[in-house]
């Protein structure tokens, strides 16, 4: 009986162990890049923004990481998108008409159904903004969808990472994006489901968002976007706690932010330089990863 006893209380104490284990490797932060390499959108410009085949040339060009946006549909879903409404500059409707200037506003992205909205052409249209972009024919994609074809896509790779931005604001509240708590809810629940927290950075102007982030989902690297000519004391004051990451516009950048940064333990990772000398010399402040409309710049 002892000896009965004895087995089933190892056996216990294993099945604990491995429980403890699982638990570890579900909340253990995989290895971030030494240096990132992000593609802005997926890199703009070279393909449509923020599309499944930018990612997948980006992934082709050998990135580290893929830069995204996400916004919420009428219905809830977690669209990878950059701005409030459909652009004119570069969105054609279901029938391949060009959007009237005078339409700018007419297509909230938070007021239609993905139904709806996937049915928009953003890659056809020529943006004279960026010149090089191929033009193809695609759409705005779910994230969940394009985080599938990205892991199917670099299957047998280096693991990819995804820098995902929350598009929000206070003034936009109910108007063009959720309320901060039910969007990183929305979020969360593709990124967890999909089984690739380890590998993400939700970065966001709004601070709102980072700081629920900060809170409820503290395995979650996060990166505080800013572009103002506060010092870096004053950004993560604001902030209230010091992020994984502080990402300023590329002009703020210089030896006395790099240094500051790393004396609190914060990366840098600045955006978006698109020429040679910029991230050359950024490179030489000693910034931790770079975000580019061009990655082909990046790893070159």
């Amino acid at each position: 009986m002892k000896k009965i006893i004895c087995v089933t209380s190892l056996t216990l104490l294993s099945l604990a162990g491995c429980k403890t284990m699982q638990n570890t490797k579900s909340t253990t932060k995989a290895e971030f890049p030494a240096f990132s390499t992000e593609a802005h959108r997926g890199g703009r410009g070279l393909m449509p923004e923020n599309t499944i085949i930018a990612m997948r040339n980006a992934i082709d060009i050998g990135v580290t990481t893929l830069e995204m946006d996400t916004h919420i549909t009428k219905d809830g879903q977690v669209v990878v998108t950059h701005d409030d409404y459909l652009s004119p500059s570069f969105m054609l409707t279901p029938e391949g008409k060009e959007i009237p200037k005078a339409d700018a506003k007419k297509y909230p992205i938070y007021q239609m159904d993905y139904n709806l909205l996937k049915q928009f052409d953003l890659g056809s249209k020529f943006l004279a903004a960026f010149p090089e972009q191929k033009k193809i024919k695609t759409n705005i994609p779910l994230l969940a969808d394009l985080i599938d074809e990205v892991q199917t896509y670099s299957k047998g790779k280096r693991q990819l990472f995804y820098n995902i931005e929350t598009k929000c604001s206070a003034k936009g509240d109910g108007i063009v994006n959720p309320g901060p708590e039910q969007f990183v809810k929305l979020l969360m629940d593709v990124i967890q489901k999909k089984g690739i927290t380890p590998y993400v950075v939700i970065q966001s102007f709004d601070k709102r968002t980072l700081q629920i982030l900060h809170k409820k989902y503290p395995e979650v690297r996060t990166s505080f976007l800013v572009d103002n000519k506060n010092t870096v004391a004053e950004n993560l004051a604001d902030l209230g706690f010091n992020p994984f990451i502080l990402s300023p516009a590329f002009k703020m950048v210089n030896e006395e932010l790099v240094k500051q940064c790393h004396d609190r333990n914060v990366k840098v990772i600045p955006w978006t330089p698109n020429t040679k000398a910029d991230i050359d010399n950024l490179k030489q402040l000693k910034v931790d990863g770079i975000i580019s409309d061009y990655p082909n710049l990046l790893v070159n």
